[in-house]
Parts: C-alpha cells; structure tokens; sequence
C-alpha cells in the first residue's frame, strides 16, 4: 500500500514543504527512518533527526521552521501525534478487515442474543441471557457470562472473561487475560477467621474504553463499579469493588485502586501509583510514578509524588534535602559535641569564679 505525501496532507488537512509526489508504503520512528518511511516529529529533542534521518515524509507542527536543509518531504500538520493516530488507524483498518461469523466450536447458549456482523471465534462461551451488540468481535477462549451486556462494535481479545450481569458498553477494546466482575475482596474477620462478604454487585464499563492485557476490574459489593466513559487504562491493573473511575481518566502499569474510591475526570495516573480505599481524586490530578494516595485530594488539577502523595514540587524539594541528611547529621552531631564542650568550659568557669 503506497501514498503520495499530497494525498496524506489532503486527508490530514495539512501543508506540503518538499516534493508533494514522493511515496511511502510504511511507517517508521524519526530516527530509525528508511526510504519509502513515513515518520513524525513533536518533540525539540528530536530535531536532530529531522536533518538525518532517512524517512521521505515527516510530519511536523504548523509552525516548525527547519534551521538546516532537510531531505524529506515535510507535512505541516497542527499535531503531529494525533495525525499519526489517525493514519496508522487508517493503516490498521485497511490491513486488519473486521472478521465475522460464529465458528462452530464456539459455544453459544439457546438464550443468548448476537447481533449483525458480530465475531465469535472457536472456544469462546457464551452463557445464557447475554446480548451481544452488533459488530462486536470475541476472539478465542473468551467466556461472556450469563445475562452479561456488550454494546456495539467491542473487541475483546483471547482469554477475557466477563463474569455475569456486568455491562460494557459501545466501541470498547478489552485485550487477552482481562478479568471485569470477578468478585470484589471483602471479608469479615473473627475468632473463627475470615467470612467471605457476597459481591453481589455489577462492574459497569462506559463506551469507548480500552483495557490492556491482565487487568481486574472487581464487581461491587452492593451496586456497581464503574468506568466511565473514554478512561484508558494500561496493562496489569487493580481496580477494586464499588471504585468509580471518572471519564477520559488515564491509568497506567501496575496501578492499584482500592475499593469504593472514586477518581474524578481526566486524571493521570502514572506507573504503580496505589490509591487507599474510600478516597476521593479531584478532576485533573496527575499522580507521579509510585505516588500512595492515602488520603482525598481536594483541589483539581493538582500534580502530586511520593508517599503519602503530596505537592510534586514540594516534595521534589523534600527529596533534594533527605539526600543530605547523612551530611547534615555528621554537622548536627559535631556542633552537638562542640555545645558541649562549651557548656563544660562555662561550667568550669563559673565554679572557679
């Protein structure tokens, strides 16, 4: 599949500098670029590249202007990162048709409901009262629980289950070895040892969310725990039961959300971030790497690090001086000596007097 650069700035919207006919039939990073590659630029660490690299397009910001003669063709787009997504999506759609039909080894009950189109792939199960929306994709070994919801236009990849009467809504992506609804951690302690808490509860999922690969998302005890709608969340993720993670809320690897906390809208929460239970997350908080929320953050728009997780830049300060404090200690303990050296000549003193 080969594109000339005007037709890539047509469909982008964008601006040619350069040869508008040369053609490119892949992608590739700026600085891995190859002839016949197409690659983007957004980041002024990068720059180097531009004059280097091999690619014969590149897509740049509107207002980039090159400081030395470049060899590629240069696309002008407004943002270089989302006109990126929109080809390689365009790329994906052309080279990945949507499959459909149901293989015969697949296990469909009498009761269940498919709609148009969808895909059921050999070894998937789907028990009795489920619905599954129109041009939805399950591929192999996905279980699909009794009475469970799937909108339109999902995909869930090998090994999801979705335990039953939990809900997921339209144009969702789930990828292999995800788990939604399985029950929430509550158990009751006593002299005997530990009663297991029934979780009878729901986990609903919003349309338009991506789940990466061996995420659990616990039902609710009572209720439900919800994804809203756009949240995006990365691989090996916890979510526990009656949580409610606000719209268009990024969670990345390894983190933790305990049980009944709820995260407000387009929150950013980084690498192994954990969260305590029965918390409450502004709209807009961006938690740094390993961040431990364990109290309610109050005020939106906040960027908190460390644990307890507070101010990013107060505690980047407090980092700087626990450094020193083997330094300072050495200093404290020497004018410790010195303070008492001196109340023991002033002692001394005072006596002869």
């Amino acid at each position: 599949m080969e594109f000339k650069a005007q037709q890539i700035a047509a469909y982008l919207g964008g601006t040619i500098e350069g040869n508008p006919e040369v053609c490119v039939n892949t992608f590739a990073k700026i600085e891995e670029g190859t002839e016949g590659a197409l690659s983007f630029y957004y980041d002024p660490k990068f720059e180097p590249y531009i004059y280097q690299t091999l690619s014969s397009v590149i897509l740049v910001p509107t207002n980039f202007q090159p400081s030395q003669p470049v060899k590629a063709t240069l696309i002008h787009v407004e943002d270089p990162r989302m006109a990126i997504a929109r080809l390689l999506a365009m790329y994906e759609e052309a080279t990945k048709p949507k499959r459909t039909g149901i293989d015969p080894l697949a296990s469909i009950a009498p009761t269940a409901k498919l709609g148009k189109d969808v895909y059921v792939a050999p070894f998937v199960v789907v028990e009795d009262g489920a619905v599954i929306g129109d041009g939805t994709q399950l591929h192999a070994h996905t279980t699909i629980g009794a009475n469970v919801k799937i909108g339109q236009n999902c995909v869930l990849y090998p090994n999801v289950t979705i335990y039953h009467s939990c809900v997921i809504g339209d144009r969702c992506v789930l990828h292999a070895g995800t788990v939604i609804g399985a029950d929430g951690f509550g158990f009751q302690p006593d002299k005997d040892g530990y009663h297991k808490i029934p979780q009878i509860g729901i986990t609903v999922i919003e349309d338009d969310v991506e789940i990466g690969a061996n995420c659990c998302i616990d039902r609710a005890m009572m209720g439900e725990t919800i994804i809203r709608r756009g949240v995006k969340i990365d691989n090996l993720v916890q979510i526990g039961h009656n949580a409610e993670i606000g719209s268009h809320t990024v969670l990345c690897g390894q983190v933790g959300i305990a049980g009944s906390s709820k995260l407000g809208e387009w929150c950013v929460m980084t690498g192994q971030v954990g969260v305590a239970d029965h918390l409450t997350v502004a709209d807009h908080t961006v938690a740094a790497a390993q961040a431990g929320i364990a109290t309610s953050i109050r005020k939106p728009g906040q960027t908190i690090m460390g644990y307890p997780a507070y101010d990013a830049k107060q505690c980047s300060r407090a980092n700087i001086a626990f450094k020193s404090l083997p330094d300072m200690l050495f200093q404290l303990r020497q004018l410790q000596k010195e303070v008492s050296t001196l109340k023991a000549e002033l002692a001394a003193k005072t006596q002869n007097q």
